[in-house]
């Protein structure tokens, strides 16, 4: 499996697309789903407003374009690991979160060693 990093994470995307037919556009468009979520974590992080349903359809929408495995690895690249805590608790929430993602930054991140977010957990088990 490719190791992701700034010089390899264009071309994972790519190859993990599933929309044949799109114009760049419409990728650079789904890519930016990615930084939204890191931005709705960083505002959550910061304010404490937990915009949970938006956080959801976006990570929903990637992992339908991207496939799960692949959107899963695509968002723990991007997004701080400050927030990991918040991300697995909504992969958590979805069933998207594997035991180990391989392969972020030369490293591969163990899902026992982020802990899950109790306060958007709580929140998750309202919906």
């Amino acid at each position: 499996m490719i190791d992701l990093n700034e010089e390899t994470f264009i071309l994972y995307a790519i190859k993990a697309y599933d929309k044949p037919n799109c114009i760049m556009s419409e990728f650079e468009n789904d890519i930016k789903k990615i930084k939204y979520i890191k931005r709705l974590l960083r505002k959550y992080r910061a304010t404490g407003v937990l915009k949970e349903r938006l956080i959801l359809n976006h990570i929903i929408i990637l992992s339908n374009i991207f496939g799960s495995e692949a959107a899963t690895r695509l968002l723990f690249f991007q997004i701080e690991s400050k927030h990991h805590d918040i991300l697995k608790t909504f992969l958590v929430f979805l069933n998207f979160m594997p035991k180990i993602v391989v392969g972020i930054n030369g490293t591969d991140l163990r899902s026992s060693d982020i802990p899950i977010d109790m306060t958007v957990a709580a929140e998750l088990r309202k919906l």
